[in-house]
């Protein structure tokens, strides 16, 4: 069955983004990145929420760069949580959905095919993913920053009995850390 993967980058102090949805700080970090190869191959779908997905539309310019969204995610459906209509990028396979995580579950895990299922950006909907007991895993990279405002990491209270540390790597200057999340009741 598809593993739920909240997957992001952090500030150092728990940031996803500053106040202004920038992510700016995580493009100065010099040196070498972590390869984020190894993760992506084995998801099939991606979710992120209407911030995300507006950043990349509009501040990685991805709607007048043809051929950007595919080198990024391929074939790979991509799910949106807004209310809004929002423009698609040509060629991708983007949908479209709202309401609760939980009645999205069958259709996320259905598309995915066995892979896993990336949350991708957005702390509060890896939060709704965890509300719903569908959060299987958290990957943090820390990176050498600290902001004093901004989007949080996860907003949610997240107990030590609920986390069991699966692994921790060092890329250049970044940290991964990656926890296996324990679940209060089964997700669908």
């Amino acid at each position: 069955m598809s593993r739920i993967v909240f997957n992001t980058a952090t500030t150092a102090n728990g940031f996803l983004a500053d106040e202004h949805d920038s992510l700016d700080w995580l493009f100065a970090v010099q040196g070498e990145t972590p390869d984020m190869t190894p993760f992506t191959d084995g998801v099939g779908v991606l979710v992120m929420g209407s911030h995300t997905y507006e950043r990349l539309l509009w501040q990685d310019h991805v709607l007048h760069s043809p051929g950007v969204w595919e080198s990024w995610y391929g074939a790979k459906p991509v799910f949106v949580f807004t209310s809004r209509e929002l423009p698609r990028p040509a060629g991708s396979d983007v949908r479209f959905c709202k309401g609760p995580v939980v009645e999205h579950l069958p259709t996320f895990r259905q598309a995915a095919g066995g892979k896993d299922i990336w949350v991708q950006g957005g702390g509060d909907l890896a939060g709704q993913f965890l509300d719903a007991g569908a959060l299987d895993r958290i990957t943090v990279t820390i990176a050498p920053a600290f902001l004093t405002t901004g989007r949080s990491l996860l907003p949610r209270t997240l107990t030590p009995t609920r986390l069991t540390l699966a692994a921790t790597h060092q890329v250049g200057q970044f940290v991964q850390i990656t926890w296996d999340v324990m679940t209060d009741h089964p997700s669908a």
